[in-house]
């Protein structure tokens, strides 16, 4: 039985916990999952594409995003800004796709407000110090913004008790395995469907 709407879900996690890794990984495994590309006013990283990883913005655009209400959320982070249009997101749901969102954890509390149906996944590191190794082994960012990044983990981490599940990242094959067990769950659950299920009985 096709499914009037579809799921919104959302992952999100400390820098550095592998959003973006376990997100590809995800996208190779389970081809009906639609993946919304979110739009930031930060540089590229070596290897990221326009349109793929991010929307690239200025910040005067992002501005503009912000007033024309284009975004479905939006924060900011360590002096760059990162966003979710909106349009995408909207048309994939109400079509019955699965739609994953890979935002930070200010972004994904917003959607939590407007948006509470949704499914929100915590993307967890193993401890502290492999989260610093990540963060570090990427050698594009100074000791300090380092610093302020783990800052900002742990104050992302005391938030864990807003999301709906859990997953470590401790191997990224295992973590998408959880995911996908996860995604399967939500699509099975009975306040989703017996609506759909009673309209049967009624024919």
């Amino acid at each position: 039985m096709k499914r009037e709407k579809g799921l919104l879900i959302v992952l999100s996690g400390p820098s550095g916990v592998g959003k973006g890794t376990v997100c590809g990984a995800l996208r190779e495994h389970d081809t009906h999952i639609r993946y919304s590309v979110s739009a930031t006013t930060r540089a590229p990283r070596e290897g990221e594409e326009e349109g793929v990883n991010y929307f690239y913005k200025s910040k005067d655009e992002f501005q503009r995003m912000i007033q024309d209400g284009e975004l479905l959320e939006y924060a900011q982070y360590v002096d760059n800004f990162y966003g979710t249009p909106r349009e995408y997101v909207e048309k994939m749901i109400h079509e019955g796709h699965d739609v994953i969102l890979e935002i930070e954890v200010q972004g994904a509390l917003q959607v939590k407000k407007t948006f509470p149906e949704g499914v929100f996944i915590f993307l967890m590191p193993p401890n502290l110090n492999e989260l610093r190794n990540r963060i570090e082994g990427r050698g594009t960012e100074s000791r300090e913004l380092i610093d302020n990044r783990m800052n900002v983990a742990r104050e992302e981490i005391d938030l864990m008790d807003q999301y709906d599940y859990v997953v470590e990242n401790d191997k990224v094959d295992f973590a998408v395995e959880r995911i996908k067990s996860i995604v399967t769950a939500e699509n099975c659950r009975k306040d989703r469907l017996i609506h759909l299920y009673k309209e049967l009985v009624k024919e």
